[in-house]
């Protein structure tokens, strides 16, 4: 999935800056406005990290927690997703530095394993910090919402074509088995993140099921280490 939709995505990456300095009617927002729509999102946040699970989150609920009215909120968002893509905004923007960051210099085969150590754990990292809105984005895009998928797409696309370039491969070839490689990667990573971050899923599939976190972040980088080192002699 995370390979399949990049022309859609780098289309979706030209972001309308008009949502944030005017509301659905089209009225230019002030400082009053502005504080508003803040308020909004920081109340879904808030909702989204703070409710016991399996709770559904609900522009109603979001509104009572805002102190608004729904007529009020809909003049902001106008629906679900349109506010959950609000609040992922900020969290996305921390990418650079909680992971990006680490994959921009070229890694050399002597630091290999170290540096896809040092990924993996970041990554984690901001799972970890993000968990409850990462889980329910996914949820939501596993159930087709496309504004959401398309969202996550573009969260995973620059990570898919930094591991393409240290695999010596050109990033824009999407065809290539470089680009291949680093998808499927990022396919059992991104999975591997959701059950380790899912305080949950032991009681649903089974109590010996191991969440400490070497138990999967290991592997995960291990494995990366083994796809970059076979594309780069594949290369040689």
């Amino acid at each position: 999935m995370l390979g399949g939709h990049l022309s859609v995505v780098a289309n979706a990456n030209q972001r309308d800056d008009s949502e944030l300095s005017h509301n659905l009617n089209g009225q230019r927002l002030g400082r009053k406005g502005r504080d508003t729509r803040d308020r909004i999102i920081a109340a879904a946040s808030e909702l989204i990290a703070n409710a016991p699970a399996g709770t559904a989150l609900s522009l109603s609920a979001v509104a009572r927690a805002a102190s608004l009215r729904m007529t009020s909120l809909y003049n902001y968002f106008a629906d679900l997703t349109e506010l959950l893509l609000a609040v992922l905004e900020p969290v996305m923007d921390s990418a650079e530095e909680a992971y990006l960051a680490r994959l921009r210099n070229p890694w050399s085969d002597g630091d290999l394993a170290a540096h896809c150590d040092d990924f993996v754990r970041g990554y984690h990292g901001f799972w970890a910090r993000n968990t409850r809105l990462l889980h329910l984005r996914n949820t939501l895009s596993d159930g087709m919402d496309e504004r959401i998928t398309t969202a996550r797409l573009r969260a995973t696309q620059p990570i898919i074509r930094l591991l393409v370039t240290q695999m010596g491969g050109d990033p824009r070839a999407l065809r290539s088995r470089e680009f291949g490689m680093s998808t499927v990667l990022m396919i059992g990573i991104e999975r591997s993140m959701t059950a380790l971050t899912d305080a949950d899923l032991p009681s649903r599939m089974a109590e010996n099921l191991q969440h400490d976190s070497n138990h999967f972040l290991v592997p995960c980088a291990r494995l990366l280490e083994m796809a970059i080192r076979d594309m780069r002699q594949a290369k040689a």
